[in-house]
């Protein structure tokens, strides 16, 4: 298989480059060489996806069998990238989002839930994340005449995570003592491993097409872990220093914790969250998608963390997560962890 990956050097493109590389593919990885060093045992193509000469290049050296879109934000943008691979790609794969679903996250949702309704003419501003990935998706559909897959994750996990969410966590266990979470244990989560999601991309690619629209959520597996298994495996995976005091969502929301950056992964109850973890993976584990445990995800991830460049990787500037500090202040947590201990047994 040759397999083109447009991205390539970044956390999931690089799940997919690699994975192509370990099946002994020939996978050329198509980037402008500034955010990361490719993956070993990659042929590696420079040159922007908004840029007319850098795409007839790119469709030059060709062709390939399947071309993986791990970047798509703009729908005029994939459209662009889609028409200039038109005709030098059997397959194009398009990683969307589960934010093309509007009801998500407060009902549950499955392919079949109602769209977000983008355009594929949008530009960028036209819209919001959720809106404009599915523009993308229609001008991938609409652009390109050959076999279209799309895969649509939730929070994806994973060696190589920028987002600042479990390697804030595995950091804040690494300092040890006592450590403020929020919720309950058995409390559920759903969570896909990059490397997960890049298997049952490439395997969907090298077998015949299933359906007609092949549009996949894969949010991850239901029974892969609970919140209780993820922060355990965090601490056993920074060395165990660390000791998790579970206290109730209201002391979070009392000392104006940001959800879902100062405490990664956590929303308090509320009514337009109530199913961020309740989105279908049924139709993609029928279609062979394979989620290895959460413990495995932390641990993997640790891995990497706790290397020579894992630190500075994970946690320079890139993408808007720059803009903000992932993990609670100590104040803040050192007054939550007060508030609980003065809180009637």
């Amino acid at each position: 298989m040759k397999l083109l990956v447009i991205g390539g050097s970044v956390f999931v493109g690089r799940a997919f480059a690699e994975e192509g590389v370990r099946r002994g593919w020939e996978v050329t990885v198509f980037n402008r060489g500034r955010s990361q060093q490719d993956p070993d045992g990659v042929r590696s193509l420079r040159g922007d996806r908004t840029d007319d000469a850098d795409l007839a290049a790119l469709a030059a050296a060709g062709p390939y069998d399947a071309v993986v879109d791990v970047c798509g934000y703009v729908p005029t943008e994939v459209a662009k990238s889609a028409a200039a691979l038109a005709g030098h790609a059997d397959a194009y794969l398009f990683v969307s989002t589960i934010n093309v679903y509007p009801g998500y996250p407060a009902e549950p949702t499955d392919e079949s839930s109602p769209r977000q309704g983008g355009r594929p003419d949008a530009g960028p501003g036209d819209g919001d994340y959720g809106w404009l990935k599915d523009g993308c998706e229609q001008a991938v559909r609409a652009t390109f005449p050959g076999r279209v897959v799309v895969l649509q994750p939730g929070l994806i996990v994973g060696p190589h995570d920028r987002a600042r969410r479990t390697t804030a966590w595995l950091r804040r266990a690494a300092a040890g003592g006592p450590m403020a979470v929020p919720g309950a244990p058995d409390r559920p989560v759903r969570l896909i491993d990059a490397r997960d999601l890049a298997a049952f991309g490439l395997d969907l690619l090298s077998a015949p097409a299933r359906d007609e629209v092949e549009d996949y959520l894969v949010p991850g597996a239901s029974d892969n872990g609970s919140w209780g298994d993820y922060l355990d495996a965090c601490v056993a995976a920074s060395g165990g220093k660390a000791e998790l005091v579970y206290v109730d969502d209201q002391l979070f929301v009392d000392h104006g914790v940001e959800p879902w950056t100062e405490a990664p992964l956590w929303l308090p109850p509320a009514a337009d969250t109530a199913a961020v973890w309740e989105a279908s993976t049924a139709k993609a584990l029928a279609a062979g998608l394979r989620c290895r445990p959460i413990t495995e995800s932390v641990h993997d991830t640790a891995a990497w963390l706790f290397t020579a460049d894992g630190e500075r990787e994970a946690f320079e500037d890139y993408r808007h997560f720059a803009e903000w500090a992932a993990g609670l202040p100590p104040e803040k947590e050192q007054a939550i962890l007060a508030a609980h201990a003065a809180r009637p047994a």
